[in-house]
């Protein structure tokens, strides 16, 4: 089944006039970000738009979303006063299913325990037009990139790895459920125009080399916040070489760097997947435009002049890559990981080994795993660590063991877990003896920040490809090297695994019996979606207040946090996933991941009306409870991570007024305007150090709040001093009504009541 032929016919009828105005606008050749970016402007443009500076409006082609983060946007897009939504959107029941003993048993008790969830999202998702893919079908990721990532379309998807899809030429950019509501609901979607980073590829892959290699380089070079407020283009013939799937590893993972999306131009192996996942009409069509649906010639020749940054990586050279531990850019090529291991003190013996997830389960990624797991059986190997496999999608999962991959590594103990997220999102009940113990564990997947994987902060996570992981599943060692080092079998003999080899695609085609599609009901205003006002899972949403037109005098520090705080310290993933769609009881593991700068503790704040210390959230409620507003101070790239928007909705349901860092990432910073919420930076960073645990703060310059205006923070000390602070923003005209409102359903809504 191809779906959403006619949308695609109708964009690629227009490419061509629209990537000609838009090389016109702009008076020069384009990349393919700024081809698709032109492309899809929800108005045609008057000027050409500046990178890094403009606000743009945007019409994205589709919306897609995941179990956890569609609970909380289509409990708002129901509230806005439309029966239907405007463009093709998908719901994906993928993050609710723990990983405890394997497919069969986990996915059952999912079904069991997550019901009231599932039929609430199935009959929303039936009542408003929304494809529903149900529990077992596969990940978000996987499932978009086999059924609806075209060439030259642009998605928005309520998760931070909806890039993805760029693997087959998509900008697909990870967005809060906010934004995903305005786009269903037929609106402008507004981003700043990306600044671009230009990756060039030369060379080949070969041995042990892989496509995950080249993004944990990549996050080796720019960091985690390397990307943010950007579009990182890979072009080359290297790039060309790499497989679809393989390519869209590269995008997933582009996320760590906090970039906006990553692509890759459209090319014969993008034609070869489309075909072998049953879309040779969509192959067809691209070919007839492809031209567009890659850089200008005039690029590819001298790619420093229209790239705000440029990096070279030769794939001929590339070593694999190990990145870690508690943060995807710290790589380490293989040669070296051994050393650092040893020289860092950590854990050297391996425990787990799990490969899949959303990032690498392509068919590519399973077969050249399982070719090293057959020799292993042939050479009289045995898996020294605990070794899983999370198939990607049932598509992935029927052809892989239709193809004899499940057995193989059945015999050397793997266990194959649902075709879910998992262990890659702290939905794991690990088995170990005391949590306390330092411990290793590696994974194809693509974060490992703190008790990311199984809620142990003991946890050492390293990420790497499926070869080298499976490669150390095997050998149970961290300091052991494939590529040079061999190991002692079952009858003490040394061996070496010679390298890995795999195909992109089945010989055989992809097969599945059922892919777990649910079609929406033509007409769904007979549809009926309830929600029981005793039910702990799902609350329906009341407005949040409007912005009483003051300054804001008398708030209270909340909390100061210190370091790196993501959005799993915000907002954690694991067991508090149940609770999604019901925002109070969320709202209760509110920032108690989050170190406390005062005394190094976690979920442990001075409340400033009792004296005493105790948990972030209990400590807020009480202020609000009080009548008190709050402020939140964070550290650099706050709110790094995943894109769930509960993170910036619950500090403004217990009352938080502004969140007050040194710099944000960029989803989180949206997420946080999206909500109402005051998001701000220091104008000098070092003010940070200038907050102190007891200040009575006010908060300057709202009145007068305006794009490019700075807001004063007054602290007040508890020994009578004062200390002026001055704050920046990047609020435009539009953001401001969203403050002012009270948010941006409250801005929706109201331009809906007036139709």
């Amino acid at each position: 089944m191809v779906f959403d032929l006619d949308l695609i016919k109708k964009l690629y009828a227009g490419l061509p006039s629209k990537v000609e105005a838009a090389r016109k606008l702009t008076g020069t050749p384009l990349t393919l970000a700024e081809k698709i970016l032109y492309a899809h402007l929800y108005e045609p443009a008057a000027k050409a738009y500046t990178r890094g500076k403009d606000y743009v409006d945007f019409a994205p082609d589709r919306v897609a979303m995941q179990d956890a983060t569609a609970q909380m946007a289509l409990l708002q897009f129901m509230t806005c006063g439309r029966d239907k939504v405007a463009v093709p959107s998908t719901v994906h029941c993928d993050h609710l299913i723990q990983a405890k003993t394997g497919a069969t048993e986990d996915l059952k008790n999912a079904l069991n325990v997550n019901k009231e969830v599932y039929d609430f999202l199935s009959s929303i998702s039936n009542k408003y037009g929304i494809g529903f893919w149900k529990a077992g079908a596969g990940i978000i990721h996987q499932v978009v990139i086999e059924n609806y990532a075209f060439p030259g379309g642009m998605m928005i998807g309520t998760d931070s790895h909806t890039p993805n899809a760029g693997g087959l030429g998509m900008v697909a950019i990870g967005v809060g459920g906010a934004d995903a509501v305005d786009v269903m609901a037929g609106l402008a979607w507004e981003l700043k125009m990306p600044k671009l980073i230009g990756v060039k590829l030369t060379g080949k892959l070969s041995g042990w080399a892989s496509p995950k290699d080249v993004i944990l380089r990549v996050a080796g070079i720019l960091t985690v916040k390397g990307g943010t407020g950007a579009i990182v283009e890979y072009f080359g013939e290297g790039a060309d070489s790499l497989s679809a799937t393989g390519k869209g590893t590269i995008c997933n993972m582009g996320a760590e760097i906090g970039a906006t999306c990553s692509l890759f131009a459209y090319d014969e192996k993008m034609a070869e997947y489309l075909r072998a996942t049953g879309r040779t009409e969509v192959a067809d069509l691209a070919n007839g435009v492809r031209e567009h649906l890659r850089p200008d010639e005039a690029v590819y020749a001298n790619p420093e002049k229209y790239y705000d940054q440029l990096i070279e990586i030769d794939l001929n050279t590339l070593e694999p890559h190990v990145n870690g531990p508690f943060t995807p850019d710290l790589a380490w090529p293989i040669s070296k990981f051994a050393e650092a291991v040893k020289a860092n003190n950590w854990p050297e013996r391996l425990e787990v080994a799990l490969i899949g997830s959303c990032t690498n389960s392509s068919y590519e990624d399973i077969s050249r795993s399982a070719s090293l797991a057959e020799q292993a059986i042939k050479k009289n190997l045995k898996a020294k660590a605990e070794f899983t496999i999370t198939p990607g999608s049932e598509l992935v999962r029927h052809t892989i063991e239709r193809d004899g991959f499940l057995k193989t590594f059945d015999q050397i103990g793997g266990v194959v877990l649902a075709n879910a997220c998992g262990p890659c999102i702290g939905q794991w009940a690990r088995h170990i003896d005391d949590p306390n113990r330092k411990n290793s564990i590696i994974t194809s997947f693509n974060r490992n920040f703190a008790k990311r994987n199984d809620g142990l902060a003991s946890t050492h996570a390293f990420v790497a490809s499926p070869e080298i992981v499976t490669a150390f599943a095997i050998a149970g060692d961290l300091t052991f090297n494939p590529l040079k080092d061999k190991l002692k079998n079952e009858d003490g003999q040394e061996v070496m695994l010679d390298e890995p080899t795999g195909v992109e695609l089945p010989p055989k085609g992809f097969s599945v019996d059922d892919p777990g599609y649910q079609a929406p009901a033509a007409d769904g205003s007979g549809v009926q979606v309830i929600v029981s006002p005793e039910s702990q899972r799902l609350q329906l949403l009341a407005p949040f207040a409007a912005w009483e037109g003051t300054d804001l005098k008398g708030l209270r520090l909340l909390i100061k946090a210190k370091g790196k705080c993501t959005t799993d310290h915000i907002s954690m993933a694991g067991p508090w996933l149940k609770f999604r769609g019901h925002l109070d009881n969320i709202s209760n593991n509110m920032l108690i991941g989050a170190v406390n700068f005062y005394n190094e503790k976690t979920d442990n704040v001075k409340n400033e009306l009792t004296g005493e210390y105790g948990p972030v959230p209990a400590t807020q409620r009480a202020y609000k409870a009080a009548g008190i507003g709050t402020v939140v101070v964070g550290d650099e790239n706050y709110g790094e991570g995943s894109s769930r928007e509960h993170a910036a909705m619950e500090p403004r349901h217990l009352g938080v007024r502004a969140i007050i860092v040194r710099s944000f990432a960029r989803i989180h910073e949206t997420n946080l305007k999206k909500q109402g919420m005051l998001a701000l930076t220091f104008n000098d960073k070092a003010d940070y150090d200038k907050i102190q645990e007891d200040d009575v703060i006010e908060l300057n310059g709202l009145t007068t709040f305006a794009p490019g205006s700075t807001i004063t923070m007054v602290l007040n000390h508890k020994d009578g001093s004062k200390d002026s602070v001055v704050l920046n923003h990047t609020y435009n005209e539009q953001q401001i009504e969203w403050f002012k409102a009270g948010g941006a359903l409250n801005v929706i809504r109201a331009s809906f009541a007036k139709k």
